[in-house]
């Protein structure tokens, strides 16, 4: 049984569950609630640490010195031989759950006495696991995260703390810039939302829409405690993205659907397939920034772990993770690596792909899933059929004419005006050459400059007739590739 703290831990109270394991890293937020509803309950609250002992919260009999003094064995005996009720609040207690039976003993000496006498332990620490004799008398709790009220109300308490620390009248703002910067402290506890609100406003003196991408990075690494995700600090506009028209049009499409401003169900996620070096992983972060939204990364083959269990916690942490960052994009890279059909792994590969279906059928956030692949075929069939993704697009080798624009965009990147050089007569060259084998012939005719030497089409010419692209050095796997997608997929 796990319960929210802030909406039911009156219940809980009032209930017959004499251990109650409540799992924070906001120990003072978690004692006010508490604080709050035994008062209103007419219960005396108790708090001890190792370092305090045993102390009163609130109202309640004070305790003498002697009582405040108390290890944890002395602790539980003193609990056990009163003959009042309360509540008490044991901080940090996991430490003496493992190896110290007469500990184990003694909370469930209190629980089975409880009808008697209704001494309720609370343990309260950042992470707890029961030992199976203690879980039948307990019930787990959580606290729950901020909702956009209390969010907004933090945010403007914050504004007028830095307002009066800074001699201002008021902070600058406007309601598109306040609801931007509450979208992105979703997610995150009260401290959390106080101390980036805090920043965002003492950063410039105002709230503004230039707050957002620091706000994320530092929201980000906040949530990313298992370091499976990678936060993309720099998304590509589309117009370093050469072709993808068909792609592009549909990302338009529906980019309002996705951010709520119409009543059309909001788009779920798109499969990139293609040759490798065509411009997936590039066409993913275009995706975040053309929407304005993060991007996380998740490399698909970090997930696997030699210990039983990690692996499948791993994918449930990333995917947790991804949801208290939404709204975002959520770029899986290589999907094959960890939910490819057959193989000594199969059956961890299996229990991840059936996990990895539900919570893509069941999320109610706004993650918008890239997932980007190199082999489709490797992925099971109940990945790729239609429903799961809302289209798989296919990325090419590019035309003549995308390969006019990539040339273009990589010169200028490079500070060079591609009105000097004859594109067409470049790009015919490069016939069978992806975006990213273009990209490095222009890097390499840059290296073959001598000091003071201007950089020519016959350079660029000359790098690239001296490169085999992938289209000749993997014929036959590319034609396969080509022919599967064919009438499987949509064009990028």
């Amino acid at each position: 049984m796990q319960v929210t703290v802030s909406e039911d831990i009156a219940c809980l109270l009032r209930q017959r569950v004499p251990l109650i394991a409540l799992e924070s890293s906001q120990e003072n937020h978690a004692l006010n609630l508490l604080q709050r509803q035994c008062q209103k309950q007419g219960q005396p609250l108790y708090r001890w640490t190792l370092t305090e002992g045993l102390d009163t919260v609130g109202f309640g009999p004070r305790l003498q010195r002697k009582e405040s003094e108390q290890t944890p064995l002395e602790l539980l005996q003193g609990i056990k031989a009163r003959s009042d009720g309360g509540v008490f609040v044991l901080c940090d207690f996991h430490w003496h759950l493992s190896g110290e039976p007469k500990v184990i003993r003694l909370l469930k000496d209190i629980a089975l006495n409880f009808d008697l006498v209704p001494k309720r332990i609370v343990l309260l620490s950042h992470a707890l696991e029961l030992p199976p004799e203690l879980s039948v008398f307990s019930a787990r709790a959580r606290l729950s995260l901020p909702s956009d009220d209390e969010i907004m109300t933090l945010i403007r308490q914050e504004a007028k703390r830095f307002a009066r620390q800074s001699g201002q009248q008021r902070i600058r703002t406007d309601a598109a810039a306040l609801q931007t910067l509450l979208a992105s402290l979703r997610g995150l506890t009260h401290q959390d939302v106080t101390r980036l609100a805090y920043h965002a406003i003492a950063d410039d003196g105002a709230i503004t829409d230039s707050d957002l991408p620091e706000v994320n990075s530092a929201k980000f690494a906040m949530l990313n405690h298992q370091g499976l995700l990678s936060y993309e600090y720099d998304t590509e506009s589309f117009a370093s993205v050469g072709g993808l028209e068909n792609f592009k049009h549909w990302l338009l499409q529906r980019q309002k659907a996705f951010v709520g401003e119409t009543s059309l169900e909001p788009p779920r996620g798109v499969l990139l397939l293609g040759v490798q070096g065509g411009g997936k992983s590039l066409a993913a972060k275009a995706v975040a920034g053309l929407w304005q939204l993060p991007l996380l990364r998740l490399d698909m083959g970090s997930l696997y772990n030699k210990f039983i269990g990690e692996s499948e916690r791993n994918l449930r942490s990333a995917l947790q993770q991804a949801e208290l960052m939404a709204p975002c994009v959520l770029w899986l890279d290589e999907l094959e690596k960890a939910l490819a059909q057959g193989g000594a792994d199969d059956g961890l590969g299996r229990r991840l792909l059936g996990y990895f279906l539900t919570w893509m059928a069941e999320r109610k956030s706004p993650v918008f899933l890239v997932a980007t692949s190199n082999d489709i075929q490797k992925l099971p069939a109940e990945l790729v059929r239609k429903g799961r993704f809302d289209e798989i697009f296919f990325v090419d080798l590019p035309t003549a004419e995308v390969r006019e624009s990539i040339v273009a965009i990589h010169l200028k990147k490079r500070n060079l005006s591609a009105d000097e050089f004859d594109l067409g007569r470049i790009a015919a060259v490069a016939e069978g050459f992806s975006g990213a084998e273009i990209e490095q012939a222009v890097v390499s005719a840059l290296y073959a400059l001598e000091e003071g030497m201007a950089l020519t089409d016959d350079l660029l010419i000359q790098a690239m007739v001296s490169t085999t692209p992938l289209s000749v050095v993997m014929a036959e796997q590319l034609a396969s590739l080509r022919h599967w997608a064919a009438d499987r997929t949509v064009k990028a």
